[in-house]
């Protein structure tokens, strides 16, 4: 299994943030094939401490391959050039794998 992380900083506006993210951005990244899984989750204090990330949304994918096929493909292209449009908070990508 190979899963992509996406951890967004915080946002300017989280309101829109969490608009942009669940009307537009989300169904892009939805339709990227080769998709097994998604989760997308806020994040919050587990002390006194404010999280360095806002969300974090993991892509799974069951190869390496299909992980390779998925982010070159039209649909994986789109959604990771959408992440400009409303990720002013900055994001942070990484790959877990098994």
């Amino acid at each position: 299994m190979h899963i992509l992380t996406v951890a967004y900083g915080h946002p300017s506006d989280p309101g829109a943030f969490d608009d942009y993210y669940e009307r537009t951005h989300r169904p892009l990244a939805e339709k990227v094939p080769g998709l097994v899984a998604f989760a997308a989750r806020h994040c919050a204090p587990a002390g006194d401490a404010e999280p360095p990330y806002y969300l974090i949304a993991e892509l799974s994918f069951p190869s390496a391959e299909s992980f390779t096929e998925a982010l070159g493909s039209p649909q994986g292209q789109a959604a990771a050039a959408d992440i400009e449009n409303f990720a002013d908070g900055g994001v942070t990508l990484f790959v877990q794998y098994d």
